[in-house]
């Protein structure tokens, strides 16, 4: 990789808290490796033991993972009866919180109750948070961003991530994902051009090859930072166990393996890629041309 001036790279590693298996990887990946953020999922069944842990990592940023499918919610299911599948939890995926959000099926005061639980929950916890995501990105559906955002606003939480991958273009399943999800990161960078103390990284990597960032992936997702950028990333241990609860088909071993690779920051270095976090970009007031 030839070197590049003024090119910054956040590390985040999503789902702390919804697995201790999950929880186990983000903080290897950050004390072997190069991870500097963490977003955690307050309604995961590990959620009070990733906090616990979190606590004896000062360095590491703590951020929301809202969660909207696949798990238990905080709220009473008889408040939130339109997020809900069945047995009381939330829509089983991604495509069936889509199929239920362009049908008319979600009612916006339960959407933001349910998230407002889960940021008050982390907060409650006494950490920091600076950053918030959602998982599957489904933070970035118009009605749910404008949720996100008034949220981070109230609470002074001043980075969210709005997903501004390379395009993969529409010759495969993921391509097409992709391609959509970059186009809602689109517009929901024009609606955060008017928020007040929230701003976005100016391009994610690694969204692309989620769950299966093996060595030589995370390499090529280096090559794509441009100016400040986020890598988006899922460690994970005891891979057995994981793989009982999530049918996800993520490498979350090698995935761990690849973030604490010891070739990684001698390449950032000779890349010009600067290694930080969310607290030492600052707020806001810190504002990145891309988040307009």
């Amino acid at each position: 990789m030839s070197p590049s001036p003024a090119r910054r790279l956040v590390v985040t590693a999503d789902d702390a808290g919804l697995h201790r298996g999950m929880t186990d990887g983000v903080l290897q990946a950050h004390a072997r490796g190069i991870v500097t953020a963490a977003a955690v999922s307050p309604c995961g069944a590990a959620f009070e033991e990733a906090v616990e842990r979190l606590r004896e990592a000062p360095g590491l940023d703590v951020g929301i993972h809202w969660v909207l499918v696949g798990e238990r919610p905080l709220s009473p299911p008889e408040k939130i009866p339109s997020l809900l599948g069945e047995g009381g939890a939330l829509l089983p995926g991604a495509r069936a919180f889509a199929r239920r959000y362009l049908f008319g099926g979600l009612r916006w005061a339960e959407v933001e109750r349910e998230m407002r639980l889960q940021l008050e929950r982390l907060l409650a916890a006494g950490l920091p948070v600076v950053h918030a995501n959602g998982h599957q990105h489904l933070h970035l559906l118009p009605k749910v961003f404008e949720i996100a955002l008034r949220l981070a606003e109230e609470h002074r939480v001043p980075w969210v991530r709005v997903p501004a991958e390379p395009a993969a273009g529409f010759g495969s399943p993921r391509g097409v994902e992709i391609s959509v999800l970059n186009a809602l990161g689109r517009r929901a960078r024009r609606r955060l051009a008017r928020a007040l103390g929230v701003a976005a990284p100016e391009a994610t990597v690694g969204v692309l090859d989620a769950g299966r960032l093996d060595f030589e992936r995370l390499v090529r997702a280096l090559l794509q930072v441009r100016g400040t950028s986020e890598l988006v990333c899922h460690p994970g241990l005891r891979e057995a166990d994981l793989a009982l609860s999530y049918d996800w088909d993520y490498h979350w071993e090698a995935e761990t393996a690849a973030l604490c690779d010891p070739r990684l920051r001698p390449l950032l270095a000779e890349a010009g890629i600067e290694l930080t976090s969310f607290s030492r970009l600052g707020g806001a007031s810190a504002s990145l041309p891309g988040s307009a």
